[in-house]
């Protein structure tokens, strides 16, 4: 039977490639020299630190810009509130979600039910996989999934005929 897969992941290469890309801006732009301006990735969270609120704020800009360009989808980023210290200095964090937790995987799964068509949908893990007879169904369940607006990113792997 023809089956895929929906998950919800980001290329770690893509987040690395990001984030060099934004250490290079940030070490080379002219307002933020002596900032005390930081990126480090530590798995799965981006840790911001710069010496006040305003300058963190453009530090974020610039990461979450190199991530949209490099087709890192936003929807994985959770940004967590800016934290400032009592000497000025702020931090801030910013996870980079993987896989679907099982809220989001039940959503998924009444939404492939309520397309009418015959298939299943079983959450196995951190993705549901969608099994039909009718590889068109399938293919017109994921053009249902792709036009509608969900909390994550997804993406359908492992087509099999």
């Amino acid at each position: 039977m023809p089956s895929f897969d929906i998950v919800s992941e980001v290329d770690e290469q893509e987040v690395a490639n990001a984030l060099n890309q934004a250490r290079k801006e940030v070490a080379n732009r002219f307002d933020l020299k002596g900032a005390g301006a930081e990126i480090d990735y530590e798995r799965p969270t981006l840790h911001l630190r710069a010496n006040d609120a305003f300058k963190l704020s453009v530090i974020r800009e610039i990461l979450l810009g190199k991530l949209a360009r490099r087709n890192v989808s936003l929807k994985n980023i959770e940004i967590k509130p800016p934290s400032v210290s009592s000497t000025g200095k702020a931090s801030q964090e910013l996870v980079v979600k993987q896989g679907l937790d099982s809220e989001a995987a039940r959503v998924l799964t009444r939404a492939v039910r309520e397309t009418g068509l015959k298939v299943q949908a079983q959450i196995q893990g951190e993705e549901v996989r969608v099994t039909g007879k009718n590889r068109d169904d399938l293919q017109q369940v994921i053009a249902a999934l792709r036009a509608k607006d969900f909390p994550h990113a997804l993406s359908f792997q492992n087509f099999r005929d």
